[in-house]
């Protein structure tokens, strides 16, 4: 029954063969390269200097780990074939055969996303509000090119909405804490120069 509606979701979304010129650049933006506005929201939280946009930004960045790794478990225990590797569909970018369930670019997005929009911290809710959108052109552009099913958008929400109540509990919050202290440290040590020029925030 699953198996039936992702295949037919695939068909509504899977681009037509013979896609070219802007579109087809356009999804390969969205699909490859919207994902670095995350390490880059992470570190702009980092640099501000503001012990709670840090803390929030360590907790998105600590949330995002847990999250791989319940997806290359999930990978090891089962093995879900890719539209290409299936032959099914059109595929209009290089990907490795690997297990597609779930999408590491969805979960990626949607758990920094809802961690952060999940935050007390107003800037870090404004990054992961905004970022949310983002996280569906990308998970749209990656079935768009035949190199994911819907469902393994549909997994990778699933899998980030768990990390993201996980990382709520209060015993996660002291260690997320106490990590972004410790990050805090090597930060001073290793730029300590730049830190006293002034050129950076402390």
């Amino acid at each position: 029954m699953l198996e039936n509606i992702n295949l037919l979701w695939f068909s509504m979304i899977n681009a037509n063969a013979g896609l070219h010129g802007w579109r087809l650049e356009l999804a390969l933006f969205c699909a490859e390269w919207l994902i670095l506005l995350v390490p880059i929201g992470l570190l702009g939280l980092w640099m501000s200097g503001a012990a709670a946009q840090r803390e929030a930004a360590v907790k998105a960045l600590a949330a995002t780990g847990a999250a791989l790794g319940i997806n290359a478990l999930i990978g090891l225990l089962w093995y879900h074939a890719r539209p290409f590797v299936a032959g099914v569909g059109h595929s209009f970018m290089h990907h490795a055969p690997d297990s597609s369930f779930p999408s590491d670019h969805g979960t990626i997005m949607f758990t920094v996303a809802l961690v952060l929009a999940a935050s007390s911290v107003p800037a870090a809710k404004r990054f992961g509000r905004s970022l949310l959108p983002l996280a569906l052109v990308v998970a749209w552009a990656r079935v768009f090119l035949g190199v994911h099913w819907p469902m393994d958008m549909l997994g990778a929400l699933a899998v980030a909405l768990g990390v993201t109540l996980l990382f709520q509990a209060r015993l996660l919050d002291g260690l997320c804490a106490l990590l972004t202290a410790s990050m805090g440290s090597l930060y001073r040590r290793v730029l300590a120069g730049p830190i006293a020029r002034g050129w950076l925030r402390p």
